[in-house]
Order: structure tokens, then C-alpha cells, then sequence
């Protein structure tokens, strides 16, 4: 005989929508996870910074955007994101790696201006160390997630329409 759980009473008797595979009703505030993943995202890529930021494929945004992304809503330019475990990141791994990823990206957009074109911040000393930075926090968040880290990053009206969707 197999026995089931009981329904989760918060899901109203339905299933959790999904980006990709992310169930995306899993964590609390999964809009603001899905903001900072598709940042980190973007962050951790080089062939896609080079291939769409570089040569201004629309629909993605630039350096700017992502990194707006990355803290609009959590304000991780201000404090820890240890403060949103249990809301946004699931332990204080997550957590840590995403800290890490946004200190050395701001660190570098404080230095060349969040106005500055994509190369200035493509060609500065440290954003090597920053994109490590947010593909260990990205590949943390996808895998926890169920998400194959190593696919492109979705365009911001994919992220929009996910997210309106749960």
C-alpha cells in the first residue's frame, strides 16, 4: 500500500507551476530567487556577456540591469543574504555565494559608474573573479533548484511572463 502525503493546504489544491524545472512556489519569495538567479545568471556567463551584452542583442538588458536585478528587491547591496534564508535561499551556502557574488560586482560598478558600456566593465582587472563568483552562486541556486546551470539565459520577457504565470 503507498501512502501519500497529505496536501499541502498553501497550494489550494494545486500543483506548482515551474520555471523550467524550478518549482517555483517552493521557496516563499520565489519572484525575488528568480530575479537574483536570472542576474547570476547572466553575470556567470562570458560567451553570453560577449555574445548579447557585447554586441547589443535586445532583450536581455545589460551590466546595469542584471546587477539591479540582483539587489532591487532584496537590497543586497545593503546587508546579507543571510537575512533571507528561508525566504529566498534555502541555507546559509546559498546565501554566502550570493554575498560573494554581489560584493565583487558592485565593487566593480562602483568603480566604473553603472553607466559605463559593457566593455568597461568586461575589461576591468577583477570581473574575471566576479563572474566565478556568480557562476558558483548560480550553479548552486540551478542545481538546488533542478535546473541545468549550463543553459542560456532567458530574455527578461520570459522572466516577466515566469513569473507573472504562479
Amino acid at each position: 500500500m503507498t501512502v501519500q502525503a497529505p496536501e499541502n493546504p498553501s497550494r489550494r489544491g494545486r500543483r506548482s507551476s515551474t520555471m523550467g524545472g524550478m518549482p517555483l512556489n517552493d521557496m516563499p519569495w520565489w519572484r525575488w530567487r528568480s530575479n537574483v538567479r536570472s542576474a547570476l545568471h547572466m553575470l556567470s556567463d562570458p560567451v553570453f556577456q560577449r555574445d548579447v551584452w557585447l554586441a547589443g542583442v535586445e532583450g536581455y538588458g545589460d551590466v546595469t540591469d542584471a546587477v539591479y536585478r540582483l539587489v532591487e528587491d532584496t537590497w543586497l547591496d545593503n546587508w546579507s543574504a543571510e537575512k533571507y534564508v528561508g525566504t529566498i535561499f534555502r541555507d546559509s551556502q546559498e546565501a554566502a555565494l550570493v554575498d560573494s557574488a554581489v560584493l565583487r560586482v558592485l565593487r566593480i560598478m562602483h568603480q566604473v559608474g553603472p553607466d559605463a558600456p559593457v566593455d568597461a566593465y568586461l575589461n576591468h582587472q577583477a570581473w574575471p573573479e566576479a563572474v566565478r563568483a556568480a557562476r558558483d552562486a548560480h550553479v548552486r541556486l540551478s542545481v538546488a533548484d533542478g535546473e541545468d546551470p549550463d543553459v542560456p539565459p532567458r530574455t527578461l520577457e520570459v522572466l516577466r511572463i515566469l513569473t507573472r504565470s504562479a
